[in-house]
């Protein structure tokens, strides 16, 4: 595990507290992207300060969102944000060989996976998705607090797993957070 440079899980949620302010406001991305980033995190690796569980939605961009840029964040991408062994494994590594003390479960509002889980009946593989967030969300059908129950749920998901809880004992914090579409703002805390 890397221990040098690590950020406590507070000074991140404090980072990506500010970077979204400055997001509410900001007219261009804001995070560092330039070339000598780039030549940076190739020569001497990435050290992200939190990793991000987010949904697939196009809309919904951590970096931006969070005034990050290359080697900021570790950032998982899966539709509804639901968690299963291939983002448990990624989060563990992102824990455990990156040193990242905080993990953040990114939900949203409006989302497409919580609308199918609520109102239709997908088959295909969607069915594995939305399968899911009916667990979460269990008869809720408004669309808020549906989102936030899907959040919850995998914020329990990623606590429960055994090498996360081993973490914990490093520092380590699981947080849910929801992004408003409408306004860009993040609610920590869901």
């Amino acid at each position: 595990m890397i221990t040098s440079e690590a950020v406590s899980a507070a000074e991140a949620l404090e980072r990506l507290k500010t970077g979204n302010k400055a997001y509410i406001t900001a007219e261009r991305g804001i995070g560092d992207i330039s070339a000598d980033r780039r030549a940076d995190t190739l020569e001497n690796g990435q050290r992200p300060y939190a990793a991000i569980v987010s949904c697939s939605d196009s809309r919904v961009i951590p970096e931006s969102i969070f005034g990050a840029g290359i080697g900021d964040l570790f950032v998982i991408r899966v539709a509804g944000n639901v968690i299963d062994s291939h983002q448990l494994g990624s989060i563990e590594y992102a824990a455990e060989h990156l040193g990242i003390k905080l993990i953040v479960v990114l939900g949203h509002d409006h989302c497409g996976a919580v609308d199918a889980a609520i109102n239709h009946d997908p088959d295909g593989y969607v069915k594995f998705i939305t399968d899911e967030i009916r667990i979460a969300i269990g008869e809720e059908t408004d669309d808020y607090k549906a989102c936030c129950l899907n959040v919850r749920r995998s914020v329990e998901l990623i606590e429960s797993s055994l090498e996360i809880r081993r973490e914990e004992e490093h520092g380590l914090k699981v947080v849910g957070a929801l992004y408003r579409l409408e306004d860009g703002r993040v609610e920590f805390g869901i």
